[in-house]
Formats: structure tokens, sequence, C-alpha cells
């Protein structure tokens, strides 16, 4: 149960870098490259403690949060609660996964160029819009943010899903929440007050504060 101006903090990872040969890869589960130690000891440094931690079914997010567990210094950390929450996967491109851009502009001609006119909206053939990943990631974040409340949660998601979390949070159009920059390895910090005056809900359920959007690691160049 919420209670009045208790603060959900919700620390958003992406994923560490995949190895996509420039493919629009989405829903495919590649994995992360996690060679880069420096840059995940610079992660668990900037991570709070006895935090709860979720990432998508995707190996790619697990593996980078057990990357940056691994050069944790503290027990706490490297033994916190660690869910798998199926709606915080990437956005599913379909039947354009797996080609590259130039591919899907010979295949699809006409509905690729449709699709960049309005990105947010526009549904790939056997795929989902962006439109639809803010409905499912908004479910997910309602649910767990009762769940956790008042609590630290780390979120090691996708690009696609933390432009989702900022749309919610900035009550956004959806296409402008596809400007932001989300860089492999950067932390997006939204804390959600229950019951906050001055809320954008109706019913001042809640509101948010963005206290920061793509920050890099220290160590990360």
């Amino acid at each position: 149960m919420n209670e009045p101006g208790e603060t959900t903090r919700w620390w958003w990872i992406r994923h560490a870098p995949v190895e996509s040969g420039g493919r629009v890869y989405g829903r495919d589960d590649l994995p992360a490259n996690c060679s880069d130690e420096a840059v995940f000891s610079g992660l668990a440094r900037m991570m709070p403690e006895q935090a709860v931690w979720v990432t998508s079914q995707l190996q790619r997010t697990s593996q980078t949060a057990e990357a940056i567990h691994a050069q944790s210094t503290n027990g706490a950390r490297n033994s916190a609660e660690m869910l798998v929450e199926p709606r915080f996967a990437e956005q599913h491109f379909g039947e354009w996964q797996g080609l590259t851009h130039a591919e899907i502009a010979e295949l699809r001609g006409e509905e690729w160029h449709r699709f960049w006119l309005s990105p947010a909206r526009q549904v790939p053939p056997g795929g989902e819009s962006f439109v639809q990943l803010i409905e499912r990631v908004g479910e997910a974040i309602d649910e767990l943010s009762k769940v956790f409340a008042g609590r630290d949660i780390v979120a090691v998601t996708h690009g696609g899903t933390i432009r989702a979390a900022l749309a919610l949070a900035l009550t956004l159009e959806p296409d402008r929440a596809l400007s932001f920059s989300v860089d492999n390895c950067s932390l997006t910090r939204i804390d959600r007050i229950a019951g906050a005056p001055g809320s954008h809900a109706p019913d001042h359920a809640e509101a948010w504060r963005v206290a920061a959007v793509n920050l890099l690691p220290p160590t990360a160049k």
C-alpha cells in the first residue's frame, strides 16, 4: 500500500552492447558484450543498497545485471532480489528483426517509409508499436511500484523500455519520447511519489520526478 508522499526510486539501466551486425534485433535474444569491467565497476558504485533488481527475459539484461553484481564490493547488492519481468522486454519489430535498415527499405518500400513518418504508432508486420510498448511497460511499473513501494528498484532493461518509462513520467507524446538518447550501460533515474500534491494524475494518485537521463558511469568513455 502506497502512503502519501512515499517515494519509490526507479534506477533504469540499459543493457550492455550487443553485436548485431547493424541489424534490427528488438526482441531477438542476442547476448551482451560485458567485457568492459571498468564500466560495470562504475555502475556498481552508483547503485543503491538493498534494492530490488528487475530484468526482462532477454539474456542481455540478466548478463548486464550479473556483470554489475560481479563488480560490487557490497554483499547486500550481490544477494539482492532478482525478478524477471517480460513486460520490460524491448519493442517487438516482427518480420523486420534480423534485417538491416537497407534490407527493410528494399523489401517493404512504402510501408517502411510510413513507419518513419510516425514511428511511435506504426506496427511492424508481426510486431508491436512503441505505443503498445508504453502500455505494457506502464502496467508493469504500476504493479511493481505498489508491491515495492518506498524501495529502490534497479531495472536493467532496453532503450525502448526506458524511453517508455520517460514518456509515462513526463506525460510525453510517444513520438517525442523517441527523441531521448539512451546509451548502453547508461543510468536513468525516475522517482515515483505517491499521492503528491500537483500530480498530473486526475485523482492525484502519483507524481513523477526525473533525476537523471542517460547518465554514464564515471569510468565509461
